[in-house]
C-alpha cells in the first residue's frame, strides 16, 4: 500500500477519486493533511476534464476527525497560530463545498468531528449501514466550529442544538433521516455498486447544466422569494437555453437521439 496519506486517481470517465490512506489511525488527519486536499480540490476543480469527484478512504474507518497529536501540538501554541491554524480547515471545507463538479462521499465505519463536516460539504452521501457519526468535539474541550455552517445547513439547528452539545453517535439510519447521509447500503462492497449507479446518472447529463443547477441551489436557498429571486431565476434559465450546451440538449431530445456533450 502507498505511503501517501493522500491519494489520487482520475479515471478514463473523469471521476476523480480522492482518498485518505491513514488507516492505522482511522484516517484522522492534520493541518499537513488539509493543506494537500485543499490544494488537490483547487487542482480538480480547474481541470476541465474531471467530471466527478468522490471522496473516500482505505480501511475500516471513514475518518475520526482531527489526530489527536495535531491537536495537542496546537494547544501549545498561540492564539495567532491557531487562528491560522484553524483558517487552513475552514479554507479545505469552504473549498469541497463550492467545487463545480458534483461531488460524492463513500462513508464506511466511524465518522467523527472534521469527517462529519467533509461528508456536510459533499452534494451526495452514501453510507454503509454499520457507520457511526458524531460530532465529538465537546468531549475535548472544543466546538465543532469550522464545520458548524455545513453541518447545521445538512442537519438543520434544532438536531445541531443537541448533537453539538451532547457528541452523542447516530447511526447512518438516523444521518439519513436527519438529512446528512441521502443513501444507506449494506456494506463496503455496496459503496461501489451504488456509487457506480449514480455515476452513470451524472453522465448523462450536461456538465455545464449540472454545474449551474448546484449554483441554483446555493443562490435561492435561504432566500426571500421576492422579485430579485423571480428575476433572477428567470435569468438563469434564459442564460442556459441560449448556451451551446442547453441548444444541444434541447436538439437531442427533439431529435430522441443521446445528446453530444463538449469534449471529456
Amino acid at each position: 500500500m502507498s505511503n501517501e496519506t493522500v491519494l489520487l486517481n482520475i479515471d478514463d470517465r473523469g471521476v476523480a477519486r480522492v482518498t485518505l490512506n491513514r488507516p492505522e489511525i482511522h484516517n484522522a488527519f492534520d493541518d499537513a493533511i488539509i493543506a494537500r486536499l485543499t490544494e488537490i480540490l483547487t487542482e480538480l476543480d480547474r481541470d476541465p476534464h474531471v467530471r466527478v469527484l468522490v471522496l473516500a478512504s482505505n480501511g475500516k474507518n471513514f475518518s475520526a476527525g482531527a489526530d489527536f497529536n495535531w491537536m495537542k501540538r496546537m494547544a501549545a501554541n498561540s492564539h495567532a497560530e491557531n487562528l491560522a491554524d484553524a483558517q487552513g480547515l475552514a479554507q479545505l471545507l469552504s473549498t469541497l463545498n463550492g467545487m463545480s463538479k458534483p461531488t460524492i462521499a463513500l462513508i464506511q465505519g466511524a465518522a467523527f468531528g472534521g469527517a462529519v463536516g467533509l461528508a456536510a460539504c459533499c452534494d451526495i452521501v452514501i453510507a454503509t449501514e454499520a457507520s457511526r457519526f458524531a460530532l465529538s468535539e465537546v468531549r475535548i474541550g472544543l466546538t465543532p466550529a469550522t464545520i458548524s455552517p455545513y453541518v447545521v445547513r445538512a442537519i438543520g439547528e434544532r438536531r445541531a442544538r443537541r448533537y453539538f452539545q451532547t457528541a452523542e453517535a447516530f447511526s447512518a439510519a438516523q444521518a439519513q433521516v436527519f438529512g446528512l447521509v441521502h443513501e444507506v447500503v449494506a456494506d463496503i462492497e455496496a459503496l461501489d455498486t451504488t456509487l457506480d449507479e449514480l455515476l452513470q446518472a451524472l453522465r448523462r447529463n450536461g456538465p455545464c447544466a449540472m454545474q449551474a443547477a448546484k449554483d441554483l441551489v446555493f443562490a435561492v436557498s435561504g432566500k426571500p422569494i421576492d422579485q430579485t429571486l423571480i428575476d433572477d431565476t428567470a435569468r438563469r434559465i434564459a442564460d442556459i437555453r441560449v448556451s451551446d450546451e442547453g441548444q444541444e440538449g434541447l436538439a437531442a431530445f427533439l431529435e430522441k437521439r443521446a445528446p453530444n456533450w463538449i469534449e471529456e
